[in-house]
């Protein structure tokens, strides 16, 4: 008997669920033969990869063991199906995630730039968080991430194309609007800071936070919205201030007025992810296209690089 794929994912998720009824649900099958599943597992293993008895379920030192490891066995398998489909051209079809906040910048060019120069390829978008980005290319939902938050994945390559100046977002009857120079996170510090999106964690409002932090500040009060929309919103109604990327130009308001931040290390990076070992033509035809746009539009940015 040989390990199968089909018993790492019930073993994946019986750890998951700590339980083996939710976990017979969530997989769509009948409990007795999950818990056949796992006790074969467990006998061709020669250990128990669960504490006998407990309520919940809990791991064994064997079992957490294994669990990492079937993480990452899954996670290529994934990677190795996607791959193998792209290299024999069983369908062309490229899937990008993107953070709502990459939106107003210049992917919308890029999307429909891509579309016109590679017509054979069907290309679909989700906006989805940085987090869930990573999670979405290992299981092979997505191929290709823009996002904003450093996460480090051993099954993600991350290409940062460039850095993007932040701007403090104010109510238009704010007075510092009607002053000159730059503002200072001490002088935002004094009042409300609204960060976005609330969930899920870690994004963009904990780059804002760690800013902060990093200079021994904290903000008198943070309110945590759930989109940049919402926060800009409540900038606009008085609520309090937001921290935001300079290229909002399309949400722009009348309600809302933007001041200069006086420290030029306050940037957040767009990032570009993909499957460690994904090299396929329709994923670099993108990569030189939106270095081919920077340089068009002389945008600052990262050197490119295979």
């Amino acid at each position: 008997m040989h390990l199968e794929l089909r018993q790492l994912r019930y073993f994946v998720v019986v750890a998951e669920e700590c339980n083996i009824t939710r976990a017979a649900v969530r997989l769509h099958i009948a409990q007795p033969p999950l818990s056949r599943q796992i006790q074969a597992l467990e006998e061709r293993l020669g250990v128990q990869l669960f504490e006998r008895g407990s309520r919940p379920l809990r791991l064994t030192e064997a079992g957490r063991f294994f669990q990492s490891h079937a993480l990452q066995l899954l996670a290529q398998a994934a990677e190795l199906e996607s791959m193998t489909r792209r290299v024999g051209k069983i369908e062309r079809k490229l899937s990008l995630g993107f953070v709502g906040s990459t939106l107003y910048g210049l992917l919308p060019e890029v999307i429909r730039r891509f579309r016109a120069e590679n017509p054979a390829v069907e290309l679909t978008l989700h906006e989805m968080a940085t987090v869930e980005q990573i999670a979405a290319l290992k299981d092979g939902r997505i191929d290709v991430g823009f996002g904003r938050v450093r996460h480090e994945d051993p099954h993600v390559r991350r290409i940062v194309l460039r850095e993007e100046r932040l701007v403090a977002a104010l109510p238009a009857e704010h007075p510092r609007l009607a002053s000159n120079g730059p503002l200072s996170l001490k002088e935002l510090a004094t009042g409300t800071l609204i960060v976005f999106p609330k969930a899920p964690r870690p994004s963009f409002a904990d780059q804002v936070l760690a800013a902060f932090r990093d200079r021994g500040l904290t903000p008198e009060s943070i309110f945590e919205a759930g989109e940049l929309q919402i926060a800009l919103g409540l900038v606009a109604a008085g609520e309090g201030a937001a921290i935001v990327p300079v290229g909002l130009n399309p949400l722009r308001r009348d309600d809302v007025g933007y001041r200069e931040l006086d420290d030029p290390q306050l940037v957040s990076p767009i990032i570009f992810s993909m499957r460690a070992q994904d090299e396929s033509e329709d994923i670099r035809a993108l990569r030189r296209l939106i270095y081919r746009l920077y340089r068009e539009k002389g945008i600052p940015h990262f050197p490119e690089r295979e």
